[in-house]
């Protein structure tokens, strides 16, 4: 490891904040240094005549000094993110580190352990017992180390798996669908390391997105731009009569309001009416109350009560809001009883769309709103999950099934993606042994790389992708 006492490397990680906060801080330094040249001038005479304190630099300082701005310099290209796979910087990191190794070797020769520790054909091994997203033990295997990884959270494991573990078994091996196949047939082409293994990866997912939308695409229309949405919104004028993809609706939570002129109103909890903070690019939610209720609109800009936009309906920390309709306290304990009746609701805010330079934040309409309705799932997760306020809190609120954490559109759409992903495996398979794969039932975790490990690989894959 190379010692910076001086937090250079910190600016070298590739953070574009740090970078641009030495960029400035070089620039004010360059503007100081211009400014003061004459005043500089006079003080050349001073800076000739008093020598520097401290001891003169040895010859070995200098050396050492070198050595430590070239190894600066192979950190410096490593941490760039375009050299994430430039080969030529990553085996300029892996000859240092043998140096480095091979440098301990010689230095602990005489240990009386020292073929079995200090063997200087093999470098050491990485070991992560806590990996959680793997970034350690990823880089340790890209700068050719051999690395462990496990931890308690299976989540982290799978990541780990699939970062880790999966990639080695099938590199350098092409891909084996009906596309990549055709395609060899008319060139050669290499494969190296995981290429081929990603290329399958999003040939079957863009498969299993295009059949998912055949069979649920009606519960995810798109919104069409009209002229009357535009009239105030300038910013909508270039997608008028366009239907634009949604890509997330924005719902809150809803309970009766407290005050008796408005029990029939089932008003938001919302921690924050604001859509996007941008500078530049604002958009908040703003209710409007009318005819005894409300309805949201979506406006650009920065908000003219910006304090209120930022808190929603949220009066402090907690669960404890204020009637939309009234500005009447909606205290916690009240969330909760209205909780365990069944009296809690949801109410659509906003619909985010795909623009063509980013997002565009949109009001809701009732098509959006009402598609929901129209979602039956066949299915729903059984059983009740632990009631303890502690580790879990919607129990507090009467939520106490595994079925009611989802809403019926959600339930339908994990059944599809799950169903596909059996049928995907099974594409796999069948186009694996086409391709030439070992037509072996040894699994995956049994150490397989048949075309039954390949294709619980690529459903490994698809299932992080579609969760």
């Amino acid at each position: 490891m190379v010692d910076d006492p001086s937090g250079y490397v910190d600016v070298l990680r590739g953070d574009p904040k740090l970078r641009r906060k030495a960029e400035t801080v070089l620039k004010a330094r360059l503007k100081l240094w211009e400014e003061a040249k004459q005043l500089a001038r006079k003080a050349e005479g001073t800076e000739l005549s008093v020598p520097e304190p401290g001891p003169a630099p040895t010859l070995d300082d200098v050396l050492a000094d070198h050595e430590r701005q070239r190894l600066f310099r192979i950190i410096e290209d490593l941490v760039l993110w375009e050299n994430t796979t430039n080969e030529m910087v990553l085996q300029a990191a892996r000859d240092e580190i043998w140096q480095s190794w091979r440098r301990t070797c010689a230095e602990y020769a005489d240990h009386p352990r020292a073929k079995e520790l200090f063997d200087r054909n093999k470098l050491p091994a990485f070991h992560d017992p806590f990996a959680g997203g793997g970034a350690l033990p990823l880089e340790a295997q890209r700068l050719g180390l051999e690395a462990y990884a496990s931890d308690l959270n299976p989540v982290a494991v799978l990541i780990n798996k699939a970062m880790i573990e999966i990639p080695p078994k099938f590199a350098g091996k092409p891909p084996v669908n009906p596309d990549a196949q055709r395609e060899k047939a008319q060139m050669d082409k290499s494969w190296r390391g995981a290429q081929g293994l990603a290329e399958d990866v999003r040939y079957y997912g863009k498969w299993m997105r295009d059949e998912a939308e055949k069979c649920i695409g009606h519960l995810y229309p798109k919104i069409e731009i009209t002229a009357e949405m535009a009239k105030d919104r300038p910013d909508l004028k270039p997608y008028v009569d366009r239907k634009l993809t949604v890509i997330a609706w924005l719902w809150a939570r809803t309970v009766k309001s407290p005050n008796p002129a408005f029990a029939q109103v089932d008003v938001p909890l919302a921690s924050t009416f604001m859509l996007s903070t941008k500078a530049g690019k604002e958009a908040y939610v703003e209710p409007v109350i009318e005819d005894g209720g409300y309805r949201f609109t979506v406006k650009v800009g920065k908000p003219r009560d910006a304090e209120g936009a930022k808190n929603g309906t949220k009066l402090s920390r907690g669960a404890n809001f204020r009637c939309l309709m009234s500005g009447t306290p909606i205290a916690g304990d009240y969330i909760k009883t209205e909780g365990k009746a069944g009296g809690m609701g949801a109410r659509l805010m906003a619909v985010v769309a795909e623009g063509d330079r980013g997002r565009v934040y949109l009001a809701p309409t009732v098509e959006h709103e009402a598609v929901t309705s129209k979602a039956k799932p066949e299915w729903k997760p059984e059983g009740a999950f632990v009631e303890d306020a502690r580790a879990f809190t919607p129990c507090i609120y009467g939520i106490k099934e595994w079925q009611h954490l989802f809403s019926d559109r959600q339930l339908v759409a994990l059944t599809t993606f799950t169903d596909l992903l059996g049928n995907a495996c099974e594409r796999v398979c069948r186009d694996g042994i086409s391709a030439g794969l070992v037509d072996d039932p040894q699994l995956l975790h049994e150490g397989g790389v048949s075309a039954s490990a390949y294709a619980e690989a690529i459903r490994l894959y698809l299932g992080q992708l579609s969760a």
